[in-house]
């Protein structure tokens, strides 16, 4: 097979030394079993891994994936391009679920008390990924979006979990909704996608920072400039996996066994040595979903 092709997975890299966790990844959305992506994950260091849920479906199952396996923590969550689907419906079935009518507020009510029911559960360590998306969600989907984040926030707060971030292109919007509910006591920015003047905000409000293998693409200076100024106790490192690929595999399927190629490459940016930084990356992760 030639290297470049899109089907062969990336190849296993050199493992490290010091253990650290995937803090956000979707097992859920890739190939092969759990216990695959588990076994290959420990066996180049990454001995922990954050299942993320983005609907009530997928919420449930990352809580039993969790509850069966003890790498394995689990957040819970409406995703915000989830919530507008709920209210007003997906005709086009772009997500999971296939087309879905309009179910109006109730319908984002019901969903919200199934979150919260699930936040209630010892293995859930986080309430997300919850947050604003500006890219995929029209003006008409915005009330919903907002409306399911402060929901979130309120249940992170109610259960004493993580608050897990989705802001996609929403800076602004995201860190002054935390400012007006009160944010929870740990919030996680995951995917961190924003410069270096909102590292710094971020770090004074001690929120974590979780940054994926989009730190390595070219064009990404501006995200190497957040991670410089990030400190190294709110960093985190994640995959988002089977998303955001690190170089040199980008357009390739992500897994959680790629957290070092994309650990090493941030340790360069940090000017740190890999074990350093992956020993504050470890007892960050623990921090932040209190594991």
């Amino acid at each position: 097979m030639a290297p470049q092709d899109k089907n062969t997975p990336p190849p296993l890299p050199e493992p490290l030394r010091v253990a650290v966790a995937d803090s956000h990844t979707h097992l859920d959305m890739q190939e092969g079993s759990v216990e695959e992506a588990l076994a290959k994950a420990a066996s180049v260091g990454v001995t922990t891994v954050v299942q993320v849920g983005c609907d009530l479906a997928g919420s449930r199952w990352a809580a039993e994936t969790a509850a069966a396996h003890e790498a394995v923590h689990a957040t819970v969550a409406l995703h915000p391009n989830e919530a507008p689907r709920i209210v007003l419906g997906d005709p086009d079935g772009w997500s999971r679920q296939g087309a879905r009518e309009a179910g109006g507020d109730a319908a984002l009510d019901a969903a919200l008390a199934g979150i919260a029911e699930l936040a209630a559960l010892p293995q859930v360590r986080g309430i997300g990924e919850t947050g604003l998306d500006h890219f995929r969600t029209g003006p008409e989907g915005m009330a919903a979006q907002e409306r399911s984040f402060r929901a979130h926030i309120e249940i992170a707060k109610r259960h004493g979990k993580a608050l897990v971030i989705h802001d996609r292109e929403a800076h602004d919007d995201v860190l002054r909704i935390l400012r007006e509910e009160g944010a929870p006591e740990r919030v996680v920015f995951h995917c961190y996608s924003g410069d270096a003047d909102m590292a710094r905000i971020c770090a004074a409000a001690g929120y974590f920072m979780s940054f994926a293998g989009n730190v390595t693409f070219k064009n990404a200076q501006p995200l190497r400039d957040a991670l410089a100024v990030a400190p190294p106790e709110l960093v985190l490192v994640e995959t988002d996996a089977p998303f955001l690929t690190p170089a040199p595999y980008r357009g390739r399927a992500n897994a959680p066994y790629l957290v070092p190629v994309t650990l090493r490459a941030m340790a360069e940016v940090k000017g740190m040595t890999e074990d350093a930084l992956a020993t504050a990356v470890a007892a960050n992760t623990a921090r932040a979903f209190d594991y």
